[in-house]
């Protein structure tokens, strides 16, 4: 299935782009032609240069980047809300303060001031305050929730921008590029599209041609998130299946403790207790160790055979010196 087809941006008026004598020679290669002094886009391009951003948005959405949507002119403000609120971006549709990307920290604050503003206007601490101080406070919220209400949940810088006519957000173009942030936008026939990551050539005036393509993009960020959901859940079902044999595991354990082995298959015969019949034929058969009184004789034993040798080697050297006695007479 396209993304985006060409028939639809036929009927848009995207192909549209602005008079020629108002045209930056950059964006020469993505010109068709020309009729009646405009130029018209060679929508082939956009075809193929918008699947590239698609994409890209769905797999940063997917790995669970942050979109920020941008566009402040009058005829896309309408726009960039009801897409941004659809597909659960941030957007800025009003004014870009100054430093949102470089100095995040200081957005971050004011962000926060807002909140804490809204609280006290719910909780009726504001209704206790003089009202030159409760005027006061209720007009520097109503200031922060215009240009920052499509911020309040975002709680580090995006990943992405998406931008409509980068000619009029110079100031969000530079600070992206000075940021490292990638910047998908809309160019026109009188943009400079070398500051852009991702551009699609198309009309950025027309409130038909803006819609369509920022709704595609939204598209692509709810494609992406709901890539991601269907990605969780199985890893959430194969942590949950890890606990539970984990915890089976513990129980074994806890069951027989450390240091234990089952212990081995023993033979049924032995393990057949023996009737007292048999054990006293047992008993009977068995040989007995020798006793106390057993062991020393046979420890006394063992002088008496060498008196017994030593005397017998006695009498034979005497009838030894008898016999050579008897033969010298």
């Amino acid at each position: 299935m396209e993304v985006l087809t060409m028939k639809e941006l036929l009927e848009t008026g995207v192909h549209f782009g602005h008079r020629t004598r108002k045209w930056n020679p950059k964006m020469a290669r993505y010109i068709f032609t020309e009729r009646k002094g405009i130029h018209i886009i060679d929508l082939e391009q956009t075809v193929d240069l918008f699947k590239k951003a698609y994409y890209f948005v769905r797999d940063r959405a997917a790995a669970g980047g942050e979109i920020l949507f941008v566009g402040t002119k009058k005829q896309v403000q309408s726009t960039i809300v009801e897409e941004a609120q659809r597909c659960g971006a941030h957007y800025v549709n009003r004014r870009w303060l100054g430093g949102t990307l470089t100095n995040f920290g200081t957005i971050k604050n004011s962000i926060e001031r807002m909140k804490k503003l809204e609280m006290m206007i719910e909780d009726g601490t504001v209704d206790h305050m003089p009202n030159k101080e409760a005027s006061r406070l209720r007009r520097q919220l109503a200031k922060l929730q215009r240009n920052l209400n499509g911020l309040r949940n975002l709680q580090r810088k995006p990943d992405v921008l998406f931008v409509i006519d980068p000619d009029v957000e110079a100031n969000v173009v530079h600070e992206a590029n000075l940021t490292g942030i990638p910047v998908i936008a809309i160019v026109d026939t009188n943009c400079d599209p070398d500051p852009i990551d991702f551009l699609i050539p198309g009309n950025d005036d027309a409130i038909k041609a803006t819609k369509l393509i920022t709704a595609r993009i939204a598209d692509a960020v709810l494609e992406g998130r709901e890539g991601r959901q269907d990605a969780e859940e199985p890893a959430v079902e194969a942590a949950a299946v890890g606990e539970d044999v984990e915890q089976a595991a513990e129980a074994d354990t806890e069951e027989a403790p450390a240091g234990t082995t089952e212990p081995a298959a023993e033979d049924p015969v032995a393990e057949t207790e023996a009737t007292p019949a048999e054990a006293e034929i047992i008993e009977s058969e068995s040989p007995e160790p020798p006793t106390e009184e057993e062991q020393p004789a046979e420890a006394e034993q063992l002088p008496e055979d060498e008196e017994a040798q030593g005397a017998t080697d006695e009498e034979g050297e005497e009838e030894a010196k008898e016999e050579e006695e008897d033969g010298n007479d």
